[in-house]
C-alpha cells in the first residue's frame, strides 16, 4: 500500500508535468502573437505621406504635328500621396489644374481649352493612387510604379506610372513620364486640314515634395 507522503509526490510530479506541457504549447503560440502584433505596430507606424510642392514642380507636355513639335506646361494645384510600405496600399490627390495649359500660343491655347480640354467645364485633371510597387528607399535613387486613377475630361481609367525618384532627408525628387490617347479616350483632334497632329500627348513630370511619417489609423 503506498504511503500518502508518496501519493503527494506522485500528484506533485503529475501537476507539475501537466504545467510543462500546457506552458510548451502556450508560450510559442503566445511568442508568435506578441511578433505578429509587433509587425502590425511596425507597418502602421511606417505609414508615408508625400506632399507635392506646386511651386516646385513642372508638368510638361509635347504634342506632335507634321511641321513642328508643340510644347507646353500646366501648373499642379495640389498633390499628396499616402502609402503603406508593408502592404502596398495607397491614397492620396494629385489635382493639376486643366485651365492652366499654356502652350505659348494664345489661338492655338484658346482652341485647346474651348475644344478638346473644354477646360471651363471640366477644369481639373486628376490622380488617385492606389498602389505603390517597389521600394521606397529613405535615401538615394529608387524606382517604383504606381497604380492608380486618371481622370480627365471627365473620364476616369487605370494608370499605371514608373517613377525615377530620390530621396535626401525629408525632401523627394521625383520624374514621371506617359504618354495620354487623348483621342481613343473621346477627347476631340484638333487637327485642321492644313495641320495635322498626334492623337497622343506625351507627358513628362518633375516633382518636388516632402516626407513625413504618421501612424496608420
Amino acid at each position: 500500500m503506498m504511503r500518502p507522503d508518496s501519493l503527494r509526490e506522485n500528484s506533485f510530479r503529475s501537476a507539475a508535468h501537466s504545467v510543462g506541457r500546457v506552458q510548451r504549447r502556450i508560450l510559442p503560440a503566445l511568442g508568435l502573437a506578441l511578433l505578429l502584433l509587433s509587425t502590425v505596430r511596425h507597418a502602421r507606424a511606417q505609414e508615408t505621406v508625400l506632399e507635392l510642392d506646386p511651386a516646385q514642380t513642372q508638368i510638361g507636355f509635347t504634342l506632335g504635328d507634321v511641321l513642328h513639335t508643340v510644347r507646353g506646361i500646366f501648373k499642379l494645384r495640389q498633390g499628396t500621396i499616402s502609402f503603406n510600405p508593408a502592404t502596398g496600399q495607397a491614397g492620396g490627390l494629385v489635382v493639376v489644374d486643366a485651365t492652366s495649359g499654356d502652350s505659348g500660343s494664345h489661338a492655338r491655347d484658346h482652341k485647346m481649352h474651348k475644344d478638346v480640354l473644354q477646360s471651363e467645364q471640366y477644369p481639373e485633371i486628376t490622380f488617385v493612387p492606389q498602389r505603390v510597387q517597389g521600394q521606397v528607399l529613405p535615401a538615394g535613387d529608387f524606382r517604383v510604379q504606381v497604380d492608380g486613377i486618371f481622370t480627365m475630361h471627365g473620364e476616369s481609367r487605370p494608370l499605371t506610372l514608373l517613377v525615377q525618384a530620390n530621396a535626401t532627408g525629408e525632401q523627394l525628387t521625383a520624374n514621371v513620364t506617359f504618354s495620354v490617347p487623348y483621342v481613343n479616350w473621346g477627347l476631340k483632334n484638333p487637327s485642321t486640314l492644313f495641320l495635322r497632329v498626334n492623337s497622343t500627348v506625351d507627358i513628362a513630370i518633375q516633382a518636388v515634395g516632402h516626407i513625413r511619417l504618421v501612424v496608420a489609423r
